[in-house]
């Protein structure tokens, strides 16, 4: 492994982990969501097709929780950037592509254990994993749904100084990605145009995805795959360009 990813992915594990306050608050919205969502809704609903409804929930808060952090990963680019930490790493003779795609990395390591935990806490309402061996390929989809919003996240705190403003922007981008999605609720009886918005809403495809590997629900899988694949090497393609062109 190229020793400038290595150090950035590192650096962005030791950097998560030292900061509980940050592990603590990053749950306490996906679990309110849980909460509210599974004994509020789910009293109602009782069921999605042949599935309980805590099964069909959990993926998509799995999800929302993966999405969120890696988004807001974005946010310790434009702290390197106010604390002078990413100009040492810039005038670095080293590779950008291997800064940026190490710091994603890393980011969506500490975003799947985040997802895990939500998993894992999703035992305590009798939710259940339908099939234990395909465990690794849950990790390795939530690995690649992580490492497509941290380069979104990324991208987009290339183009921002302002920490203030970043946040408003991504919840700006994320809210209507996660409502307008399967997320919580089946997109069956939206309107046309409500259709047509969740169909190009990358997230409702990572969703669909979790919800296959964890719960057993069915979907295109290769339609799923080709989706999440394609825009990481989308935004993979735009966040070098991105990263290149920023000033020393």
């Amino acid at each position: 492994m190229d020793s400038a990813l290595y150090v950035m992915w590192h650096r962005q594990i030791k950097e998560y982990f030292r900061n509980k306050q940050r592990l603590i608050v990053s749950l306490v919205q996906p679990l309110l969501f849980l909460i509210a969502f599974g004994f509020g809704l789910g009293n109602s609903f009782q069921s999605s097709g042949n599935f309980n409804y805590i099964q069909y929930l959990l993926p998509g808060i799995v999800g929302m929780t993966i999405m969120m952090s890696s988004t807001m990963g974005g946010m310790s680019l434009i702290w390197d950037k106010k604390f002078g930490f990413l100009k040492e790493t810039l005038v670095a003779p080293v590779s950008r592509i291997n800064l940026l795609f190490g710091r994603c990395l890393g980011n969506a390591t500490t975003s799947v254990f985040q997802g895990l935990i939500v998993l894992f806490l999703g035992y305590f309402m009798g939710f259940r994993i339908f099939n234990w061996s395909m465990f690794p390929l849950i990790i390795l989809c939530m690995f690649f749904i992580a490492l497509l919003f941290n380069l979104l996240g990324t991208s987009l705190a290339a183009k921002f100084d302002d920490m203030q403003s970043f946040p408003s922007i991504m919840n700006f981008l994320m809210m209507p990605m996660m409502f307008l999605s399967g997320a919580f609720f089946s997109t069956n009886n939206f309107p046309k145009v409500l259709q047509f918005i969740v169909k190009i809403n990358p997230f409702d495809y990572c969703v669909s995805l979790l919800r296959f590997v964890i719960s057993g629900i069915e979907t295109n899988l290769l339609l799923d795959f080709m989706v999440v694949g394609i825009l990481i090497l989308l935004l993979g393609f735009l966040g070098t360009r991105l990263f290149n062109r920023m000033e020393v």
